[in-house]
């Protein structure tokens, strides 16, 4: 075991401390809510030229950020910061039937909640190549957005062995993998019921890859790592000179349980790891690893070479790698520094065995070998980004505000303050091997009265910046739904959505394209109804079955025109299905309820859009 040093006073105490002091500062029930801090007339017409997109015209990126517990994806226009889209993952939408009919149905397999964190777009060596979308949820499961059609296709999961994947989505400079990791340690199996007392032995952590299929994009099982019961936070990959590694932070590195606000928060440091993602390949296609609840699971003990701890201050959250790969930051986010690694010193102290101990057979790397600078941001540095210039820039949770600093001399050049108490922040590209700058996005956990007043359940804060020029500045605050753990932002033009679905794509076994071949069929109690829906009927207009039925509805939306989607939502059977052109959906029911039951389009077509409606009429038994 590594030899730490012990805090007189516990951090854990200390940090909430300073926390509760800043926030009650800065966010007292009394403060003037709504107002404005005083900007100069010039200020204000700069902003609003900025971030002004005039009716008809379009936004230069697209952000996309995680809807967090609402477990769906919110898509936005920067500098406008216009809400676009919202893209259903884990969770029903009924506003765009997802979740109800049969293959979206399938993919939620009964779990109707998700807890969204990190979306990750695809790369090609390193940067943005607009193909999917990437996010995980804590249910440890990982889902992929198609890009062309901004619809989820897959999801993946839950993983066995991985408890709460916060860990997640973070792709590798090729997109060969999507990561994980568990927040929540818990005995592996998750079937042995160990107890807690025995947490620091018999619990432990896990950190995965989902392998990516390079032409389609479907995802399975990589390889999974054990390690000790530490929780598992944030990652990123390595790229260019680092491409090949994964590095996760981790706090908890105690082993501890109970309140961790102050258990979890004794030692000085916790830990960044740095996983040799390559050699964890090849040990599995070599065969190596043990049978864990039905996956095949590399111990370090006994596949040394593939992980390595890096310390680094206490309970860090974001660790991120400079758009060189030369560069690791991490920070402890109860201090009031950011430190720097270095890749290349990481490699040396790897090779001389530069080791001051280790945790469960992970050798542990000697901070003062491996690191570069510990750069005085501010208190509380939780994530970095990096523009085209060389700087790099760090929410500052407890200060509230941003800092820019320069890669290589380490010098802080500008503070902006936000408002309130930044998490996450995103710059354009800015995760990439080459990021645009131009715009940043704070993603504030507190709004604050910055609003019209809403009740108690108050909208997140975004806060759109100018990174541009030398002083940053503040150009416009957005109003998220719940809620925006972390954002990606990509140049508009990388992406090449469609906006039908062309008639000669569609392969559905069920799907019909003329009216005449629209109708009810039965064999026994199963009913299939070929529906078309098209401005402005649905045919046929008159369902009958039988209490008891299966029925599948397999409906058409003929339409080749843009902008003409329709529904078919079928009153007190709780079913609501939404066909955008050119698709075909099926949604399967049992008609246990006998009556007549109207169905009808409910997404707003044409001057006839009320008239397009018919009837299920099921016929009692007996």
């Amino acid at each position: 075991m590594t030899e730490k040093k012990k805090s007189v006073l516990t951090w854990g105490v200390l940090g909430a401390i300073v926390v509760a002091g800043v926030l009650a500062g800065r966010c007292a029930p009394s403060g003037p809510k709504g107002k404005k801090a005083p900007a100069s007339s010039s200020d204000i017409s700069v902003a609003a030229q900025k971030t002004y997109v005039a009716p008809g015209d379009l936004d230069e990126y697209y952000f996309f950020a995680s809807g967090g517990h609402s477990g769906q994806m919110y898509v936005y226009g920067v500098p406008s910061m216009r809400h676009l889209s919202t893209i259903p993952v884990f969770t029903p939408y009924p506003a765009t039937g997802y979740g109800f009919d049969d293959e979206s149905k399938a993919m939620l397999n009964g779990l109707t909640w998700g807890d969204a964190h990190h979306p990750a777009l695809s790369e090609t060596a390193g940067d943005y190549d607009g193909r999917w979308l990437f996010i995980n949820d804590m249910n440890s499961r990982i889902a992929r957005i198609d890009l062309r059609d901004f619809k989820t296709k897959q999801i993946f999961g839950p993983v066995a062995n991985v408890s709460g994947n916060h860990s997640g989505a973070f792709v590798t400079p090729n997109t060969e993998y999507a990561m994980m990791g568990s927040r929540f340690s818990a005995p592996v199996p998750k079937a042995n019921a160990v107890g807690i007392d025995k947490y620091a032995a018999e619990y432990k952590g896990i950190l995965a890859a989902i392998k990516i299929d390079p032409k389609s994009g479907e995802m399975s099982l990589g390889w999974q790592i054990l390690t000790p019961p530490f929780n598992w936070d944030l990652g990123d990959a390595g790229k260019k000179v680092s491409e090949g590694w994964m590095f996760w932070t981790c706090y908890n590195s105690e082993r501890a349980t109970g309140k961790l606000e102050v258990t979890a928060s004794q030692a000085d440091r916790d830990y960044i790891a740095a996983v040799d993602w390559k050699a964890a390949e090849k040990a599995i296609a070599e065969g190596k690893g043990d049978m864990l609840g039905g996956v095949k699971v590399l111990d370090p003990r006994k596949v040394p070479g593939i992980i390595y701890l890096m310390p680094c201050g206490k309970s860090p959250h974001g660790v991120d790698v400079s758009p060189d790969g030369k560069y690791i930051i991490g920070s402890g986010k109860l201090q009031g520094v950011t430190t720097a690694f270095n890749f290349e010193k990481v490699l040396t102290a790897i090779r001389n065995k530069d080791f001051t101990g280790d945790e469960d057979g992970i050798p542990v790397l000697k901070y003062e070998s491996i690191k570069d600078a510990e750069v005085e941001v501010g208190l509380g540095p939780l994530h970095t980004q990096f523009d085209a210039d060389g700087y790099a820039y760090t929410s500052l949770f407890v200060d509230s505000a941003v800092a820019k600093w320069k890669l290589g001399t380490w010098e802080v050049v500008d503070k902006i303050p936000m408002s309130y108490s930044i998490g996450h922040l995103c710059a354009a590209e800015g995760d990439t091997v080459s990021p645009d700058g131009k715009y940043l996005v704070g993603l504030n956990k507190l709004s604050h009265g910055r609003h019209l007043n809403v009740g108690p359940s108050q909208p997140e804060s975004s806060q759109l910046v100018d990174i541009s020029e030398e002083k940053m500045k503040l150009l416009y605050d957005a109003f998220t739904e719940p809620e925006p753990h972390y954002a990606v932002m990509v140049k508009a033009d990388k992406l090449k959505p469609i906006e039908v679905y062309p008639k000669e794509e569609n392969t559905h076994p069920l799907a019909i394209w003329d009216v005449k071949d629209a109708g009810v069929t039965r064999k026994g109690t199963e009913v299939l109804a070929k529906v078309v829906l098209v401005r402005s009927t649905i045919t046929p207009e008159l369902i009958e079955v039988n209490q008891g039925d299966t029925v599948k509805v397999a409906m058409t939306n003929i339409e080749q025109t843009t902008d003409e989607l329709h529904g078919w939502g079928l009153l007190d059977y709780n079913i609501n299905i939404v066909v955008d052109p050119g698709e075909t959906k099926v949604v399967t029911f049992k008609a246990d309820k006998p009556g007549v039951f109207a169905y009808y389009c409910t997404n707003f077509c044409s001057a006839l859009h009320q008239e397009m409606q018919g009837y299920l009429i099921v016929k009692p038994k007996g």
